[in-house]
């Protein structure tokens, strides 16, 4: 028998890989509360904006759980993108260089479904790359 914390991380697995890797965008209503809070893009609707931005700038993105704990109804995660900018992103225009950028997620799961997310990404690395300035 699995223990909460094991069912919260499998599901927050099972979010990042339909929703950022399969860009299945209304996996929302699967995996998100109805009184979701997001702490990073402001919504539901902002979540799922941001996400369509990557995978037009970034359409061979992926990402990859390194690192993964569930405590109680919290999963902390470190993963990491990959991808090549291949489309406009916030302004600049595909340059055809390669991000692979660390990301940190915090995540709340409420009786199996997420019920609030912040997240953090290394942006100075990221721009660094996009612009060809560093490799990783």
């Amino acid at each position: 028998m699995n223990t909460l914390e094991q069912n919260n991380v499998e599901m927050v697995k099972q979010f990042i890989d339909s929703f950022w890797n399969e860009s299945e965008f209304d996996a929302v209503d699967q995996f998100l509360s109805e009184d979701y809070q997001e702490l990073s893009y402001q919504s539901k609707e902002g979540l799922q904006k941001f996400a369509a931005t990557i995978l037009d700038a970034f359409p061979d993105k992926r990402y990859t759980v390194e690192e993964i704990i569930g405590q109680g109804e919290k999963v902390l995660v470190r993963m990491t993108v990959k991808g090549t900018h291949e489309g406009m992103f916030f302004g600049t225009a595909a340059t055809g260089h390669m991000i692979d950028v660390t990301l940190y997620r915090q995540y709340r799961v409420v009786d199996g479904k997420i019920a609030e997310h912040r997240g953090w990404i290394d942006m100075v690395t990221m721009w660094s790359q996009i612009r060809g300035k560093i490799d990783r």
